[in-house]
């Protein structure tokens, strides 16, 4: 910074606002400063600064598949909230996360600053260790616990809003198609079970009986899901698919069994990608995840702690938009 300095012919002090953006610069200075830090090739050392402020600018977002293959969705919400960091400063790391060794070593040498959390469960330990570490973080789903920062996909009105699609067109025997995870009953993330939730209270009131199949988020897991459909439930018209993963197995699955889409069944994947639904045939009618608004508000909201520019936790829920596609059509006369 001292060689920048004297290069543009300005103080430290100067050099340091045009850098970390903490006061205004003018415009010609600005340019002089900007001007020597290319000649110089000058980069900030991070380690000395976060030496001299305890402050690292380094998020780390939570997710406990990252060691998977993430799909489309999870992509797009980690995409997002990078972008949301960069533009005020930050980086952000991904850390899977899946036990408490994990977390321990996250947690104790002051890596960063704060943390985001993915696929947050309705009673989650995470949560736990972070707020007795004290290190800030805000939700992407959320707990039992609705006074934590979180934002999330609003799956009451997004299930409530695929039924009706679906009855628009004359179903009323719907069958819902989640994801099997590898945690205990009850200990699923808090999407699958907010999505169940809604899903049986539409059935409901509809008056017809919940068809809930739970399949891994692969080909082969659509796959099942049409033969359990099938054997299982074999009056169901329409499905609505919270598994992404499945999507293309479904459909093809479907078509082996002599169940065309849309035409012996028709099929909304919800919680997903525009882009994912277009490149199957037919192409999918699709629930559209706010991935890009939701990763972005959370880096927001974490970073508005840090800085204490927030008053209160933010709880933010937005729903997916529909998107038709090809997949739905009234139901067959003789299902």
């Amino acid at each position: 910074m001292r060689d920048v300095a004297a290069r543009a012919n300005v103080s430290i002090a100067t050099v340091s606002f045009v850098i970390n953006g903490t006061k205004p610069v003018a415009p010609q200075t600005r340019a002089r400063i900007e001007a020597a830090i290319a000649e110089l090739d000058y980069r900030r050392n991070v380690v000395a600064r976060a030496l001299a402020s305890s402050r690292t600018h380094i998020l780390a977002l939570l997710h406990p598949d990252l060691e998977n293959r993430p799909n489309a969705t999870v992509i797009q919400f980690v995409m997002s909230a990078a972008h949301g960091a960069r533009e005020r400063g930050y980086d952000l790391v991904l850390w899977p996360v899946n036990g408490d060794e994990q977390m321990s070593h996250l947690l104790a040498g002051g890596l960063v600053d704060g943390a985001l959390l993915m696929e947050v469960q309705i009673h989650d330990s995470r949560v736990d260790r972070l707020i007795a570490s004290r290190v800030p973080f805000a939700l992407i789903g959320r707990t039992e616990n609705d006074d934590l920062p979180f934002v999330d996909i609003d799956f009451d009105t997004t299930i409530d809003q695929a039924v009706d699609h679906l009855r628009s067109y004359g179903h009323r025997r719907i069958a819902l198609v989640t994801q099997r995870t590898k945690a205990r009953p009850g200990d699923e993330p808090g999407r699958i079970m907010r999505a169940e939730s809604a899903y049986r209270a539409a059935m409901a009131a509809l008056g017809e009986p919940p068809a809930v199949v739970t399949v891994e988020g692969t080909s082969a897991g659509g796959r099942e899901a049409a033969r359990t459909l099938d054997a299982d439930f074999p009056r169901t018209t329409a499905v609505i698919l919270v598994n992404e993963g499945a999507s293309a197995g479904l459909v093809k699955g479907a078509r082996a069994l002599g169940r065309t889409v849309p035409g012996h069944l028709s099929i909304i994947s919800a919680s997903t990608t525009r882009e994912l639904g277009e490149m199957i045939e037919p192409a999918l009618t699709v629930m559209e995840a706010p991935a890009a608004q939701l990763g972005r508000l959370a880096a927001n909201a974490l970073i508005d702690q840090l800085e204490g520019v927030q008053d209160a936790p933010p709880h933010r829920l937005i729903p997916c938009t529909l998107i038709p596609g090809q997949s739905v059509a009234p139901p067959p006369a003789h299902p």
